[in-house]
């Protein structure tokens, strides 16, 4: 790029500097040749005066003398005496005298100026003033080397203008490509300076801007597998408790060998699906989420499982029927575990923008963690109710409690023990729809924790 604009600008300088230098210099030609036959022709009229006055030969040569000391000029009396150089041709001589009129001719020593004088009686004389050809280009060559040497000079700096702007297009064109090349490779870190043209700069940031967000949409991809593997875990948990209520039933220990076989899969998945990318995606949802909802007691701190904001822009479902639905399901192992569980779920409508499946996966995160966080025996409650804004779902327990609820909202920090991805699942849900989520002391005396 850059020899094309160099030769782009040797092209149209050269033709823009030709354009103007060859009529300048045949202007400067013609005024060096006018200039020198002018001062022949004046030197030729200052000698007719003197002849009007007198013919004499001394006079005559004195007054020859005092206009010109290079010999150029010449005067032919009318008695064929000859005074100064004589350079025009006899026949030339002849016609001046006998037409009675200017003559002007080049010659093979340059130009000649014939001006005939009429004297008293009818006499002629006629006056010849010489202008050799050196003296006819005296300066043209001069001129039109500093001309010349103007319009290099002129193409030489557009020539080097051109290539220092073409220098910049093409840092900024590589740079640009190496960062693509590095970006199809796998460098998710790359990015490049916008610099150059507009064009080039536009393009820069917006490669910059599809890195982003090729770097969110893989995080978020990754942090969606996790979110499935999680789901995973409310089966294995009942499948879990299944098997343990079979206490020593034949089979019984194998299959809670491969039931904790397929959760510590699991795990490996999840933790395996993030970490590969340190950047979450963008928006902030998936990048501070939830530790694992407390090593002590409550529950929530592991599986982040659903509620990402895909759908939920046009989805809608009722809170108080996904949670009856979700309840009824956990309470048939919290009666096997010996767990009182509360409902209490508000009459009044309480939709949310948020798919069933999302819902269903928050709910089932919370109480989840109760059972995996808690000991056997541990009361818990759900709550639904409607306020003035906003449907508030609340899950407690009567255990211990979350010691440190700021760490356990951090996704993948887990307090209990397990993946830490619990509480993210709702927090998600909730920043989703504009809402928080909230964690403390509940009635029960164990963690509160309020979508």
């Amino acid at each position: 790029m850059r020899r094309a604009l160099a030769g782009v600008a040797l092209a149209v300088t050269s033709m823009v500097a030709l354009s103007f230098l060859i009529p300048l210099a045949l202007l400067v030609q013609s005024e060096a040749r006018a200039r020198s036959t002018t001062e022949a022709e004046q030197r030729a009229s200052a000698l007719a005066p003197v002849l009007a006055l007198t013919t004499r030969s001394r006079d005559v040569q004195q007054a020859v003398s005092g206009l010109d000391s290079e010999r150029r000029l010449a005067v032919h009396l009318p008695d064929g005496e000859v005074i100064g150089d004589r350079h025009a041709p006899a026949s030339a001589l002849a016609r001046a005298e006998r037409e009675r009129e200017t003559l002007a001719m080049d010659t093979d020593d340059g130009w000649v100026y014939l001006q005939p004088v009429i004297l008293a009686g009818d006499r002629v004389a006629v006056v010849e003033s010489f202008v050799p050809r050196s003296a006819l280009t005296r300066g043209v060559v001069l001129s039109w080397g500093v001309m010349s040497l103007l319009a290099v000079g002129l193409v030489a700096g557009s020539v080097l203008v051109a290539d220092r702007l073409g220098a910049r297009v093409v840092r900024s064109s590589r740079e640009l490509s190496r960062a693509s090349n590095a970006l199809g490779e796998g460098d998710l870190g790359i990015r490049v300076e916008p610099a150059g043209p507009p064009e080039l700069k536009e393009a820069g940031r917006a490669f910059n801007s599809m890195a982003d967000r090729v770097v969110g949409l893989l995080a978020t991809e990754r942090e969606l597998v996790a979110d499935l593997s999680h789901r995973l875990r409310t089966p294995l948990t009942a499948l879990r408790l299944e098997a343990e209520r079979m206490g020593s039933a034949p089979g019984s220990e194998r299959l809670t060998a491969a039931i904790t076989h397929l959760q510590t899969e699991i795990d490996s998945i999840i933790s395996a699906a993030r970490s590969p990318l340190a950047v979450g995606p963008p928006g902030g949802g998936t990048a501070d989420g939830s530790g694992d909802g407390n090593g002590d007691g409550d529950g929530n701190g592991d599986g982040d499982g659903a509620a990402s904001g895909d759908g939920a822009a046009g989805s809608r479902c009722e809170v108080s029927g996904v949670v009856r639905r979700r309840v009824e399901f956990w309470a048939v192992l919290a009666g096997q575990q010996g767990r009182p569980c509360g409902l209490d779920v508000t009459d009044e409508p309480t939709p949310v923008r948020l798919p069933y499946d999302d819902l269903a996966a928050v709910v089932d995160a919370l109480i989840g963690n109760v059972f995996q966080h808690t000991p056997e025996g541990t009361a818990f409650a759900v709550e639904v109710e409607r306020t003035a804004g906003s449907v508030v779902l609340c899950v407690d327990d009567a255990g211990p409690g979350i010691a440190d609820p700021d760490l356990a909202l951090e996704r993948g920090v887990s307090v209990g023990g397990s993946t830490g991805l619990g509480l993210d699942i709702a927090l998600r849900a909730a920043r989703t729809t504009r809402g928080d989520l909230t964690i403390g002391r509940g009635p029960l005396g164990g963690a509160r924790v309020r979508v």
